[in-house]
């Protein structure tokens, strides 16, 4: 009887986690989805059958729980990402440390394929500490395990994302709509897109120590953006340009409150262009052909129009 295959996904139960923990399932892997919160990760189990899919304890600040999590399994995914930081919680911490400590256990205990999900902007002399953090896990995850896959994903959208829903709420709610550095270029990638390149790179010796940047097919500007929110949720809101020295004063407020909606770090990130390098790798170079928004958020907005909307061709929770 052949032994089945074992991968593990740190942040499974995340927006991205959770679509690469459903591919690994379809093709036969038992799953360890190593989270924080094993009980908020049950939600995932129904994904594959009877036992296939296991939530773990793991903190990729611990070291044990780290080990268990890997221990035995033929591929590792790391997918742990946080926008803000929160006590302990930091970017140093759980990006650039937790990243190493991951790949560092996973190449000890023998794993055979490592793919790193980082983000567009990664660079350790960023001026952002998010950006930093980022970028200095790549180079601690290619130290520890060379063959690695590094995914650096522009923003992310799909049904459950903190993008295009928390701007939907914005202009649901508010008068008018913010615009903050409206000219900042997006490339917006579907997040079906990144777990099947997360599978790709996991599937091909060819990805071994690659670098691959990850956008959609077409690039906005985020002012842009915002107004299609607008036409989407079918909300007449002005548009209105915030100066980027009020936008430090608001972040400064605004990362002391409940969920930190834009924090110092993140308005340095928004600021600078999000967007594929020219010559990068890409989506193309793992077979993939890039959603456009166009196709998949018109569905999950709707519920934002007046009314409630009519959802005709709303995506699956876990599509794909």
């Amino acid at each position: 009887m052949a032994t089945r295959r074992v991968a593990a996904v740190f942040g499974g139960s995340g927006f991205v986690g959770r679509y690469v923990v459903k591919r690994l399932a379809q093709q036969g892997y038992i799953v360890r989805v190593a989270v924080r919160d094993p009980e908020a990760a049950l939600f995932l189990k129904p994904m594959g059958a009877v036992g296939q899919i296991v939530p773990l304890f793991a903190s990729v600040t611990n070291e044990g729980t780290v080990r268990r999590a890997t221990e035995g399994a033929d591929v590792v995914v790391n997918a742990v990402g946080i926008l803000s930081e929160s006590g302990s919680a930091t970017f140093q911490a759980i990006h650039t440390e937790g990243a190493a400590r991951i790949a560092r256990i996973a190449a000890a205990g023998g794993v055979g394929r490592f793919v790193q999900i980082s983000a567009i902007g990664a660079d350790s002399s960023s001026p952002s500490a998010y950006g930093a953090s980022k970028g200095a896990a790549e180079q601690s995850v290619l130290s520890a395990f060379p063959s690695a896959a590094i995914l650096r994903p522009s923003l992310v959208f799909g049904l459950e994302d903190k993008f295009f829903n928390r701007f939907a709420e914005i202009a649901r709610l508010s008068p008018v709509m913010p615009v903050i550095c409206g000219e900042t270029r997006m490339q917006p990638v579907y997040v079906c897109d990144i777990a099947d390149g997360v599978m790709a790179a996991l599937a091909s010796q060819a990805a071994s120590g690659k670098t691959y940047e990850l956008g959609g097919p077409r690039v906005w500007m985020f002012g842009e953006i915002l107004a299609y929110i607008l036409k989407q949720t079918k909300r007449n809101r002005r548009l209105v340009d915030v100066p980027i020295g009020l936008a430090r004063f608001q972040a400064a407020i605004m990362q002391h409150m409940p969920g930190k909606p834009l924090t110092p770090d993140q308005l340095l990130m928004l600021q600078r262009d999000n967007v594929t390098a020219d010559g990068a790798l890409g989506l193309a170079d793992l077979g993939i052909t890039p959603t456009p928004v166009e196709l998949i958020v018109p569905a999950y907005l709707s519920r934002f129009q007046p009314g409630g909307g009519k959802r005709t061709v709303a995506p699956l929770p876990m599509e794909g």
